[in-house]
C-alpha cells in the first residue's frame, strides 16, 4: 500500500491503492482537462457582423467615373469600423464526459503524484491562527521543486490564510479543484478532510 508523507505531523499516511493505485491514462485524462477547461469559459464573447455595425447604407461612392475602385457598403469587415467576419457569438463550450471516466481520470492524477513522491497530507489542525511562516515551514518536508497546490476542506480557514502568501503555492477548495489543477500542479498537498473527499469522490 503506498503512504504519503504528513506535513506538520508526525508519521506517513496511508493510501488506498483502489484509488491512488490506478495506472496513468494519457487519453483519458486529456479528454477530462478539455473538458474541465472548456467548462470554466464564459462563453460571452460577441462581435457585431456587417448586418449589425452602426453604418450607412449608403453606397460610398458612385460606380464610375471617380477614378477610384468600386465601392458598395463601408460596413465591410475590410474597412475601419465595419463589422467582424467570422467573428465569435455567445456559446457554450461544453464537452460530455462520461462519470466513470471522469473518475477514473482523477484517480490517475492522484495517482501519478502518489507515483513520483509529489503528494504530502497536511495536518491542517495545527494552524490555530494564521502563521506563513508555519507554513512555510511545513512545505520544507515537501520534496520536489515547482509550483504548490494546497487543497483545503472547510473549517480550515487558518491553513488557507498561512499558505496563500507563499509564491508559487495555490490554495484551493476541495469541492472547486478539478483533475486539471491536479495534474497542473507539479507538487500536491491535502489535508487530511481533503484527502478523504478526492478519495471518496474518485472511487464513485
Amino acid at each position: 500500500m503506498a503512504s504519503a508523507p504528513k506535513l506538520a505531523g508526525q508519521g506517513d499516511v496511508s493510501l488506498d491503492d483502489a484509488v491512488f493505485g490506478e495506472r496513468f491514462h494519457g487519453p483519458l485524462v486529456h479528454e477530462a482537462v478539455r473538458a474541465e477547461l472548456a467548462a470554466r469559459r464564459r462563453g460571452t464573447a460577441s462581435t457585431l457582423t456587417r448586418a449589425q455595425v452602426a453604418m450607412t447604407g449608403a453606397k460610398a461612392w458612385r460606380q464610375k467615373g471617380t477614378g477610384r475602385a468600386r465601392a458598395g457598403s463601408l460596413a465591410v469587415p475590410q474597412r475601419t469600423g465595419g463589422g467582424v467576419a467570422f467573428g465569435p457569438k455567445p456559446r457554450h463550450y461544453t464537452v460530455k464526459v462520461n462519470r466513470k471516466a471522469r473518475r477514473r481520470a482523477l484517480r490517475a492524477a492522484l495517482s501519478l503524484h502518489a507515483e513520483r513522491g509529489s503528494l504530502a497530507v497536511l495536518e491542517a489542525s495545527v494552524f490555530e491562527s494564521p502563521s506563513t511562516k508555519a507554513a512555510v515551514e511545513a512545505l520544507r518536508g515537501l520534496g520536489g521543486d515547482g509550483g504548490v497546490l494546497v487543497v483545503l476542506a472547510d473549517g480550515e480557514e487558518n491553513a488557507a490564510k498561512s499558505f496563500r502568501n507563499i509564491g508559487e503555492v495555490s490554495v484551493g477548495h476541495v469541492e472547486g479543484v478539478g483533475i486539471a489543477d491536479i495534474v497542473g500542479a507539479a507538487r500536491l498537498v491535502l489535508s487530511e478532510p481533503a484527502l478523504e473527499t478526492l478519495a471518496a469522490r474518485a472511487a464513485g
